[in-house]
């Protein structure tokens, strides 16, 4: 029974009024007499009330029990149904919006009355809003919700990887697939600001700032999202961005009920790079350097005839080894499971929910001989009791302890994809008998230079374990203050939050020998070529360092911590006066963190000063009738981040709603059961500076200088210099939002809510471009110069029925566009218009225009001068300014961005006997790849070369990369296909080459739909089992993102431009639920 509580609220949060069905309470239920006569009619006329005021109900459904016949109630209540006399019993089926559905049968054919009650579920369903609740029927914000049964649909390891596509008006973007680092980048609405890190929203766990992504989803009782000024305006300088309302669950009074919830699966990656093999690759580089310079002549190319047989032929595997990479280091299947243990229950005076999770991940990542285990691995321990205590009758105690340990394990290297792309197939054959054999250097007979192998950045380089300890306690007093005036209550709350992170790293402490092959000849015949019959190609082995493999292993340690505090004082007052409801909020907090974790430059630091935020909220609404509805609140809140001065700001907003279905004049159709508009507006702010973390940025700051040689000797010394100017004239951003919407039932089956939003963001919070570094502004300088329109629509929409007595379905989709425009924001002078950013979205790709290839050397001459000498073959661009060069000051923005504009999900759910089945997909469109291998750099300081795999033989000097398979299709001369991928080979290219740079000819099209959740289950009813004490017991089969359709082939496309790292995975998995 409580199962279908939980889908019934999970419909009413996506529509705040449903029609009610399923109350099985029968009343009024007379005998009537068989029918005498089957072959005539009887005429039936009766009326339906409102039980309490016996006024007439408009629009009731009256049917018949057992067959198709029925009718609505007229503007007077009445009906009339002409009914066969071969119907016996006569029984109607009656229901009506926020009334409690009846069985009733009539005593007599007319003038009989059928009363219904007010269904007090229906009627006070209540809406998790911020800091509090509210009726569903009247909220009058843009609100969605997802509850515990849609979680737990999701077998990843992070939970907000189950919200894309699911909740409306959300987007996430998940960057790798490692196991504990799958936590995703979550959007409201889009990206309203001029940075990825300040469009992120609020996150708050029961009303406290926290962080949810890795908590267990049998934990959670929702989560909300508030995207409209309404929803948010009283979270005043944090609320821009929308916030994600988390609650968990709690214990209800009963007996207590234990569930179990046990799950094994296997996961495989979805897509990888793969690179071309050994005979392919010698093939392609002498094309590649024929194409550079066509005169050379065969012995000046890279790879020899011999060469190149022998990799054709595999004859040699040891000194011209052909391995596939990721077969070799990667594995296809990697194991995870899960389990959780809940129990709940309670007295009238005292009610608990517990739960204990375990989560266990591993990785891709084989084990090659070390005596460690170097895969990735994630492993999690989550813990939470959440009690409730009726000190009396009017004071409520909650008390909340939760939280997790999780430890991650990964190889000591960084990158190990990109790595893996830069490593040749022959670079060397692996491990042999337990020996690591090396090719790289100066390998005699393959005359390319160095090459790169894996190994050499992983094997036996040991691992780090990075372990998290999150602890979070609440404590809440809730006291009725009815003595004083009905409907007014007190609220105190408190909340700690603690972490402790150790990153603990295991080397070992002898380096592996390293063998090097050698063909005999080389040291007995050293001038004889080896290509020569008599020359002996036996191998010998040059092995240099010791056996490392079972050293002791070093231990090392860096150690955070960090702690925070939330403070929380209410007063609510909520009262209804015959039509008149009406409720109130006032309410203070103030919140402390300390060692605020803080990311400069990718690193994470801990400063000393704790940062601290405090605010007032109030809150009124008003409604009439319970059909007309104004709402006010606002957010009165101060930030650290802004001078003494500019701390403070206020943040309104009002919102109106109509219920149009309870109008007279609604009354007489019959196809809408439930109509509501709604609208509001307010401002609400952000105080996020720059993204960059830098705080206090209202005054100067210094740091260390440039170092200079001072006496005889040059000894340096080093400077001070300003690292920061400060602006006492910053303030916060300010976003001015309006959204209209609509909620709809239809035919008391079809579901409809409907929302368009318009925001204009204003004083953005940017680090100033402008200033030239040549007149001394090398330190930061902030400032509010940036403004941005977002535009877009929510909708979702859903359908429920029943098909005879034994199926049930229910159809559903919703989706999201979004779309901003830079309307103003701080950058360098440009000489074009068309290289400004204004007029653009944010995240728009910037590069050239590609015209396709060259395709002769006459073309070439007619075309305008581009930035290196040209080939057919090559990428030809289009010559913005006209001057006859192709340089920077043709480069413009390209319209298309890395952020989808639009993001829908749908599914079905279907219901027979004891089966289940439900399929929900998910999809982006309008996003764009740059897939140039640009984005696969070395911003982390690693050594090495951008864009290796994609940019064919790109590296450092002597060691040229491995090319990806796609390079297969390529412009040649025997083939000048003008639709191929990649244009004519070259060697030794980089990002910056001609072909190379951004355009629209890497320009691809990123949009996908993914069979994101799939799964199959059947409820086992057995009386037995239920004798035992086994109330429910469910096994499913399910499966996440099992499919993939997108024109994009490369790497899953949901990874974005950088597709050289962990990729994302599809799960099967196979579990078990039952309750106690």
């Amino acid at each position: 029974m409580k199962k279908h509580k939980y889908l019934f609220v999970a419909c009413l949060s996506l529509f705040p009024v449903m029609a009610v069905a399923g109350n099985d309470t029968l009343h009024e239920i007379m005998e009537v007499p068989s029918a005498t006569n089957i072959n005539k009619n009887r005429l039936y006329k009766g009326k339906v009330v409102d039980d309490r005021t016996s006024e007439p109900l408009v629009g009731a459904t009256v049917k018949v029990k057992g067959s198709t016949i029925g009718t609505i109630t007229d503007i007077d209540g009445n009906f009339a149904l002409d009914i066969p006399d071969n119907i016996s019993p006569i029984v109607f089926e009656v229901s009506y919006m926020g009334y409690a559905s009846k069985e009733a049968a009539p005593a007599k054919t007319t003038g009989f009355t059928i009363r219904l009650a007010e269904d007090s579920q229906t009627l006070e369903e209540v809406q998790i809003i911020a800091y509090g609740k509210q009726s569903k029927m009247s909220v009058t914000a843009a609100i969605s919700s997802i509850d515990t049964k849609e979680l737990l649909k999701s077998p990843s390891g992070s939970v907000a990887n189950a919200l894309s596509g699911a909740v409306t008006g959300l987007s996430s973007i998940q960057p790798s697939g490692q196991p504990g680092a799958e936590n995703p980048s979550i959007y409201i609405r889009g990206t309203g600001s001029l940075s990825d890190e300040l469009s992120k929203p609020l996150i708050l766990v029961d009303g406290v700032e926290r962080s949810f992504f890795q908590m267990d989803s049998h934990e959670i009782e929702s989560i909300t999202v508030l995207k409209d000024a309404a929803s948010t305006a009283v979270f005043g300088v944090r609320g821009a961005n929308g916030v994600v309302l988390v609650t968990t669950r709690r214990g209800v009074s009963g007996k207590p009920v234990i569930s179990l919830n046990s799950s094994f699966g296997l996961t495989q990656a979805l897509r990888n790079l793969k690179g071309v093999d050994s005979y392919t690759y010698a093939t392609l580089y002498n094309e590649a350097q024929l194409s550079d310079n066509p005169s050379l002549t065969e012995s000046q190319l890279g790879f020899s005839p011999f060469v190149i047989d022998m990799f054709r032929t595999n004859e040699d595997p040891i000194m011209f080894p052909n391995v596939d990479w990721n077969d070799y280091l990667f594995k296809n299947l990697a194991w995870q499971t899960q389990h959780n243990l809940t129990l709940s229950g309670g007295g009238e005076r005292f009610r608990y929910f517990v739960s204990l999770g375990y989560l266990l991940q591993d990785g891709m990542l084989k084990q090659l001989g070390e005596s460690y285990d170097p895969n990735y691995q994630y492993k999690r321990f989550n813990y939470r009791s959440n009690v409730d205590i009726d000190i009396t009758k009017s004071t409520l105690l909650k008390v909340n302890i939760g939280g997790h340990v999780g430890a991650k394990r990964e190889p000591r290297t960084d990158e190990l994809w990109r790595k893996v792309l830069w490593s040749t197939p022959f670079s060397s054959p692996g491990i042999v008998d337990g020996k690591l054999i090396s090719n790289i250097y100066s390998n005699r007979y393959i005359s390319i230079g160095e090459r790169s192998c894996p190994l050499d950045y992983y094997y036996n380089y040991g691992y780090n374990v990075d372990t998290d300890n999150v602890l979070n306690l609440d404590l809440a007093l809730e006291q009725k203050l009815d003595f004083i005036t009905p409907g007014l209550s007190m609220n105190i709350k408190g909340a700690y939050n603690t972490n402790y992170n150790v990153k603990a790293s295991r080397t070992p402490s002898g380096a592996d020998s390293m063998c090097t092959p050698i063909y005999l000849g080389s040291i007995e015949t050293p001038g004889m070529d080896f290509w020569d019959p008599r020359f002996d190609r036996t191998i010998v082995y040059q092995t240099d360092g010791v056996s490392g493999l079972h050293e002791q292993m070093s231990y090392g340690e860096e150690v955070g911590r960090g702690r925070n505090w939330y403070g929380e004082f209410s007063l609510n007052y909520s009262r209804s006066f015959g039509d008149h409801d009406v409720s109130a909020l006032f309410l203070y907090n103030q919140s402390k963190k300390y060692y605020p974790e803080t990311k400069i430059d990718g690193k994470v630091f801990y400063m000393d000063i704790p940062t601290a935020y405090v605010g007032y909220v109030g809150r009124m609404t008003y409604a009439y009738k319970k059909r007309y509805m104004v709402d006010l609140n606002a957010g009165y809140n101060g930030s650290e981040n802004f001078a003494p001065d500019k701390r403070f700001g206020f943040f309104p907003a009002v919102s109106a709603g109509w219920i149009l279905s309870e109008e007279k004049f609604m009354k007489k159709q019959k196809v809408i059961d439930f109509l509501k508009l709604r609208a509001s507006y307010g401002i609400v702010g952000n105080d996020n500076i720059g993204g960059t973390g830098d705080r206090f940025a209202y005054f100067t700051q210094f740091g260390s200088g440039n170092s200079y040689g001072f006496g005889p000797n040059g000894n340096l010394v080093y400077g001070i210099r300003e690292t920061l100017l400060g602006s006492d004239k910053l303030t916060w951003e300010k976003s001015y939002k309006t959204n209209i919407g609509l909620e709809m039932m239809l035919w008391g089956k079809l579901n409809l809510t409907l929302d368009y939003y318009w925001e204009r963001r204003k004083d953005i919070l940017i680090q100033r471009s402008s200033l030239p570094s040549m007149a001394g502004f090398d330190a930061s300088i902030y400032a509010n110069m940036g403004e941005m329109d977002n535009k877009g629509v929510d909708a979702n929409l859903e359908y429920q029925t029943r098909i005879g007595n034994k199926v049930g379905l229910r159809l559903f989709g919703n989706l999201t566009y979004s779309k901003n425009k830079i309307v103003f924001r701080d950058e360098p002078a440009m000489q074009y218009a068309y290289q400004k950013s204004e007029g653009t979205r944010y995240g728009e790709f910037y590069g050239y225009i590609a015209e396709g290839y060259f395709q002769s050397e006459e073309e070439i001459k007619k075309s305008p001068r581009q930035m290196r000498e040209l080939a057919p073959g090559d990428i030809k661009y289009k010559d913005l300014n006209d001057d006859g060069v192709i340089d920077a000051n043709d480069q413009c923005y390209l319209g298309k961005s890395w952020f989808p504009s639009w993001s829908y999900g749908m599914g079905f759910n279907i219901n027979y006997h004891n089966f289940d089945l439900a399929l929900f997909f998910q999809g982006v469109s309008d996003v764009s790849i740059m897939a140039n291998g640009g984005s696969i750099d070395t911003g982390n300081g690693d050594w090495g070369a951008s864009g290796v795999g994609i940019v064919p033989f790109t590296g450092m000097g002597l060691n040229p990369s491995n090319v990806i398979t796609k390079a297969l299709d390529r412009w040649t001369a025997d083939n000048p296909r003008a639709d191929a991928w990649y244009p004519r080979m070259t060697a030794n290219a980089t990002t910056n080459d001609n072909n190379y740079v951004n355009s629209t000819h890497w320009l691809k099209d990123g949009s996908y739909l993914r069979l994101k959740q799939a799964s199959l289950g059947y409820t086992l009813e057995n009386k037995k089992l239920m004798d035992k004490g086994i109330e429910y017991l469910y096994f499913y089969l399910s499966g996440q993102n099992l499919l993939t359709f997108s024109k994009f082939k490369l790497w899953d496309p949901e990874l974005g431009s950088n597709g050289a790292k962990y990729q994302l995975s599809r799960m099967v998995k196979l579990g078990m639920r039952v309750s106690f």
